[in-house]
Order: C-alpha cells, then structure tokens, then sequence
C-alpha cells in the first residue's frame, strides 16, 4: 500500500511539472486566467499552436492527402436540434450526475466511484451506481451526503436570431461526427465517391462537462479528429482491422510511448447504442489508465437515423453489382487535445547534463514547435549577428519552423529550447569566422545527448534534411 501511496504521488509530481512546463514555456495556458480562469476550457499558446498544427498537419498528410480515398470537410459548429435529435444526441447524451445535498455542488457520480476503487464506472446503470454509493457510504469531498444519481445531457444550447421560439433552439455540436452523416448525401451528388470512401474532419466539439479534470484530459472545448469510412456491411469486419493497424501506425508515427497503449474491447451493454463492436485504446496518463482513441464499427444506425428523420433516402447503389443498401460505417476517433497531452508525457524526460539537472522534450522532429533553433554566441557583434540571421532567413525559408533564439547567454538558450523539445540547435561564432578555414562552419547541438559538431555554412540544407530523413 506504502509503495502505491508513493507511487501515485510521484505521478501527481512529474504531472504538476508538465502543466508547469506547458504554461511556463507558451504551450497551454488556462483560458480567461486573467478573471480567474474557466474550467476546463484552456488556450493554446504560441507553441502549443504550433505543436497542434503539427499534430494536424500530420494526420491530414497520413489520411487525406496520403490516400486516395479520404475526402477533407469542415462543417458548422452550431447544428440545429433537429437533427442532433434524430442522432439521439438531445435524449440521451449524457452523464450520471450526484449532488451534495448540503453545498449544492455537482460531482460525476462515476467519477466518485472510481475513486473508491470501481474500474470503468463509467459504464454502470444508474441503479447500480446509487446501489454502490449506498453499500460503499461514498460521501462528497466535502463529506456530505449525496443526492441520487441522474442523468446530465452535456449538450450547450442555445437559441438562433432575436425569437425565443422552440424552432430556433440550436447546439453547439458535441462531437465532429453528424456533421459528416448530414452531409453525406452531397458528398455523394457532388463527389461521385464509389464504397469504400471515408469523410474526414479536424474540428471543436462542445461538452458541458460536470466536472472538467485532469489538465487538457477532460474538458468542455475540444478538439477531434475523425473519419467516417463508408463501407458495405458485408465487408466491415476485415476494414475494422485495416483502421486498427492503421491507429496502431499512427501512434507510432507521432511517438507516443507503445508500452503505455492498450485496447480494450467494449462489450456487451458497454458499447454504444450504435455500435456493433468498439475497440478502446487507452493510454498510461499520469493519472491512470484511460482512453485515447477509440474505433467503432457504427454499422448504418446514423445514416438510417437522419434518413427516416428527414424523410430522404440516403441509400447508395454498387455501379457495378447494381446492389442498394443504405452504407455501414468504421469510425476511428481520435481527440487532438487527448494526443497532446499523450505526447507531452511520452516526450518529457529529466536526466542531468553538466552537473545540473536538466529537463526535456524528446519530441520527434516532425512534431517539435522548431526543428531549429538559431543563435549568435553573442549579440553584441554585428558580423557575427548578421551571419546568423542570414542562416535563419535561409533554413526557415527551407523548413518553416525555424526559431530566432538570443534571449539570455548561450547555456540558458540550449536549456529553453531542450524543453521545448528543439531537436537542434545551431549557433554562429567566433570559429565560424575563424581564418584558414576552407568553408564557414557552425556549431549544431543535437537535443537528446548534447553532443555538438561543427557544419559547413553550405552543407546545412543537405544536413538537416538527411537529419529530418531519419
């Protein structure tokens, strides 16, 4: 039990410095701070930004531009309640929800259970969840009594244009997928698409979360990305397996830890109302074991939905068998904001480098905010400071994120840009000018060992994209 108690706050430790490394070096930052913060809703950064549009950058050259057979939209946030109520969204999307009867105050009922020990609450009845409360006499953190478990529908509503009418009540989207199923039918009369074909969409979803945890993990705006991948039902079982190697490519791709990864089949009553079969992949978060991913065989339940909600036949036809069927669906989801946070803990390490403890990010060169960093040894010669900034226009009009770096003396620069995970950084100095070289060098430290070299001015194009290649 010792052990245990140690162990988890050694993790509540190295979690407080990741969020203390995200804000303090311009990845996250708590949305609206300024007036005291809101709950989980939190800004990205200068290098957050950077770090996601990376992130993005690389699931749309891996599953839209890299196939043939992915087609990219991007539809509204705000979706009507009509069709959100086809979808099942305005009835039953929710979370169990318990009240202390003294404070008022709103906990997730599966969350307190959880903590009691219960894995995967989540997935109980409401009658089970009030049983297991009343048989574990689970208290509120305050340690008052709790009200009976009820559902929460975490949808944020609000109203179109200046009338209070029912017809204008609208959402704002809880998730990315409808707005895929509703446009199904002009993808098909516009893109002439022939089975299999998938849809794909980066985009914000809303959920009006009870309670917000665990830093970017659980929060009421986030970021997904998704593809609905249209198939014929007779055919589903072996393109679940095509999308489960592929979520298992992509977790390599961008680096995250794969002994911390595992699939959970879903089962039985666990699965959604329209899933046929779901696969989890959860992730070791510093907090536990929790999912990252998720691939659903959804069968044709969204489509039939929006078809008989509104009265139009979303039913396609083989050319070539002349078979019509309303098509089924493989849906592997992927939370950007979830990948993040994955990444950062797969990525930090702490070692000791000259005698003093050091912090960084071992991120892989196709994710870091910079693949570069570039630095005069000092600032106050301008031979030396213009030769560096000749480099800098140059390799950043080669690889795009390219930093500046002259802020502080040369051993602060490397310690910032190891932990914002720069993989090199290059510095001009005295030795660049020195006189019987044959060509200009620069010194160029490799992130990870520290090790530095020294490059020829003209090579450093061909340098970094051998090193970039690995």
């Amino acid at each position: 039990m010792l052990a245990t108690i140690e162990r988890a706050m050694d993790e509540t430790i190295r979690m407080e410095e990741i969020i203390s490394l995200a804000k303090r070096r311009g990845f996250i930052f708590p949305a609206g701070e300024l007036y005291g913060g809101l709950a989980g809703i939190y800004d990205y950064g200068p290098l957050g930004s950077l770090l996601k549009e990376q992130i993005k950058k690389l699931w749309r050259d891996t599953f839209v531009f890299g196939r043939e057979d992915i087609f990219l939209i991007d539809a509204a946030i705000i979706m009507g309640e009509k069709a959100l109520s086809a979808s099942g969204h305005v009835g039953g999307f929710s979370d169990p929800v318990v009240v202390d009867t003294k404070t008022g105050k709103q906990y997730r009922a599966d969350h307190l259970i959880e903590s009691f020990g219960v894995e995967h609450a989540e997935n109980l009845s409401l009658e089970e969840m009030n049983q297991i409360i009343k048989e574990k006499n689970i208290l509120s953190p305050e340690g008052n009594a709790l009200s009976e478990v009820k559902d929460f529908n975490l949808m944020l509503k609000t109203e179109l244009g200046a009338s209070a009418d029912s017809s204008n009540i609208a959402y704002l989207r809880p998730e990315t997928a409808q707005g895929i199923f509703v446009n199904y039918k002009n993808i098909m009369d516009s893109m002439h698409p022939k089975i299999p074909f998938g849809v794909a969409q980066i985009g914000k979803a809303y959920r009006n979360e009870i309670t917000p945890r665990n830093f970017i993990f659980r929060l009421r705006e986030l970021e997904q990305m998704e593809i609905e991948y249209f198939i014929n039902p007779k055919d589903w079982e072996k393109y679940f397996e095509l999308w489960r190697k592929e979520m298992h490519r992509w977790i390599e791709l961008i680096g995250l830890d794969t002994e911390k990864v595992h699939e959970r089949e879903v089962k039985g009553e666990d699965l959604a109302h329209y899933s046929q079969r779901t696969i989890d992949f959860e992730f070791d978060y510093l907090f536990g074991r929790k999912e990252l991913y998720g691939l659903a065989y959804r069968t044709d339940y969204d489509l039939k939905k929006h078809s008989e909600a509104s009265k139009t036949k979303l039913i396609y036809t083989d050319p070539h068998t002349g078979e019509s069927f309303i098509p089924h669906v493989i849906e592997p989801s992927l939370g950007l904001d979830r990948t993040i946070l994955a990444t950062l803990v797969s990525a930090y390490r702490e070692d000791e480098m000259d005698g003093k403890k050091r912090i960084y990010l071992a991120l892989k060169h196709n994710l870091a905010p910079y693949r570069i960093a570039v630095s005069p040894l000092v600032k106050n010669k301008d031979f030396i400071v213009t030769k560096a900034r000749d480099i800098f226009h140059n390799l950043k009009k080669r690889f795009g994120n390219v930093a500046w770096d002259d802020n502080g003396n040369i051993g602060k620069r490397y310690r910032r840009q190891d932990e914002i995970g720069t993989p090199f950084s290059l510095v001009v100095d005295y030795d660049t000018f020195e006189e019987g070289n044959l060509f200009e060098t620069v010194s160029i430290r490799e992130r990870d060992t520290g090790k530095q070299e020294r490059v020829a001015v003209n090579n450093l194009v061909n340098y970094f994209e051998e090193k970039f290649s690995e």
